[in-house]
């Protein structure tokens, strides 16, 4: 037996085919800039924003999108075939205003395998657009709406199954400005949240296909910030400074998980709620509905780099993280930094036993490290790279028979004091993730280093206090 949605797809495919081949090829309309009134809109790709709208009354914004159909990064060694608007994952960030009429123009590329058509959230009619949208490959349809609401929503295809389409990649935001515009900000960015169910597992390399099991059970392979893992974090942050305001534009495709989203270390002034009028303040966390969206600000107050995340937190896992980096002078009256960190010895004073975390220790014995390291690995670093040492595959690297650890020449110390982001290759397989500095003495260091060095099959001698006080440049 067929499934539900194959059984029901295919009449209507057959008349939407009929209808688009009765009126279509519809070529393009031409555009005259002299003509007053008429504005061919300014499309941006994640995770860029177009300018504020500066005219006053509303008028006729044109809008071009093309389907196409194509190969493209997922993450490391990961390709997958996405459906697109315009080329990228998220589609175009689309920037009208309120009383606009907006001409939709969707062209379907003639390699494309399928028929698309448009639901933008944003539009007053059947299917937001869907029903008159339809469009075959090769061809292009055309229709009209008026932005009655402002606001941010999302759109997307919704060529049944609709929600194939949309874990393919085809979504993204348009903005609805109020008549007024909105309070201006230094810095506007664009993030899109979106799923991907692939045959193979995580991080299992090539050509991956769409999983339909996956997708019906809601278990997606990928939960991914604009397009795929990493898109936006390392050398491919977003840019700020210190004093600076910014807005995001967050929109959430699914199709079927509800985000979680926070910015680590941050706090919003406001977030416009699921992208309305209602505003709320002083916000860490909040959840944005699949197919919806939302408008954040904030005030960057200190230096560093801030980790956006769904806080349903395996989901970072499967490469829910984006970043921002903040750059300025610090405010020590809102974060001081560290100002100390002590070995804890129960009924001890701290200031007591300052020097233990950070100025000479006796030195140990290779077995006494040794043993000492095992129990600080256990607590500290078995979770992710797993007590045998072996990691996770695709996800975490392993510590046993590293060529990468084992090869570097401070033994790890600057990776275990300052932490490591960004693509690594180990024993031939690539990682890109994040790992956070370890809040550890100068003595656990040189530890929980001996015994990593020195366990699985690795061969790497004793790592010293008096080593990583160096290192720590003190």
């Amino acid at each position: 037996m067929k499934p539900f949605y194959l059984k029901n797809i295919f009449p209507f495919l057959f008349v939407s085919i009929v209808f688009i081949n009765c009126n279509y090829p519809v070529k393009p309309k031409q555009h005259n800039s002299s003509i007053i009134g008429e504005y061919p809109a300014t499309l941006t790709d994640a995770p860029n924003v177009p300018p504020p709208i500066t005219y006053v009354q509303p008028e006729n914004v044109i809008v071009h999108l093309v389907v196409t159909e194509k190969e493209m990064h997922l993450a490391d060694g990961v390709q997958y075939t996405f459906w697109t608007f315009g080329g990228k994952v998220p589609g175009k960030f689309i920037r009208v205003r309120q009383g606009d009429e907006v001409e939709i123009y969707l062209s379907n590329d003639s390699s494309s395998t399928m028929p698309h058509n448009l639901d933008l959230h944003a539009a007053i009619g059947p299917g937001g657009g869907s029903e008159v949208s339809m469009t075959a490959p090769g061809h292009t349809s055309k229709f009209t709406f008026k932005a009655l609401h402002p606001g941010i929503f999302i759109y997307h295809c919704a060529t049944p199954p609709v929600g194939e389409h949309i874990a393919n990649g085809m979504y993204g935001l348009i903005l609805v400005e109020p008549p007024g515009g909105l309070p201006k900000v230094d810095k506007e960015f664009y993030i899109m949240q979106g799923e991907v169910y692939t045959k193979g597992n995580y991080g299992d390399t090539g050509l991956q296909k769409f999983d339909m099991e996956k997708a019906l059970k809601e278990q997606p392979d990928y939960v991914i910030f604009n397009g795929s893992v990493g898109s936006t974090t390392g050398d491919k942050a977003l840019q700020a400074k210190v004093g600076q305001t910014v807005r995001l534009f967050v929109g959430n495709a699914g199709p079927n998980l509800v985000s979680s989203f926070h910015i680590i270390g941050e706090v919003f002034d406001s977030v416009h709620v699921e992208g309305g009028d209602l505003v709320n303040h002083n916000v860490s966390t909040t959840l944005i509905p699949a197919g919806g969206a939302t408008m954040i600000e904030f005030t960057c107050t200190v230096p560093g780099i801030f980790t956006m995340v769904d806080h349903s937190m395996f989901r970072t896992m499967k490469g829910a993280m984006a970043q921002i980096k903040v750059t300025g002078p610090n405010d020590s009256s809102v974060f001081s930094g560290r100002q100390q960190y002590t070995v804890y010895i129960p009924g001890s004073n701290p200031d007591e036993t300052a020097k233990t975390a950070t100025g000479a220790v006796p030195e140990r014995s290779l077995e006494e490290r040794m043993k000492l390291g095992a129990t600080l690995f256990t607590t500290n670093c078995s979770s992710c790279h797993q007590p045998n040492g072996q990691g996770v595959p695709n996800t975490f690297p392993p510590l046993a028979k590293s060529d990468y650890f084992m090869k570097l020449p401070d033994k790890g110390i600057g990776i275990v004091l300052h932490g490591l982001q960004g693509n690594i290759t180990v024993n031939g397989h690539n990682y890109n993730g994040v790992m956070p500095q370890l809040m550890l003495s100068n003595d656990d260091i040189a530890n929980i280093l001996t015994h990593e060095r020195n366990s699985w099959g690795n061969k790497g001698g004793i790592v010293t206090a008096a080593e990583v006080t160096k290192e720590r440049g003190q």
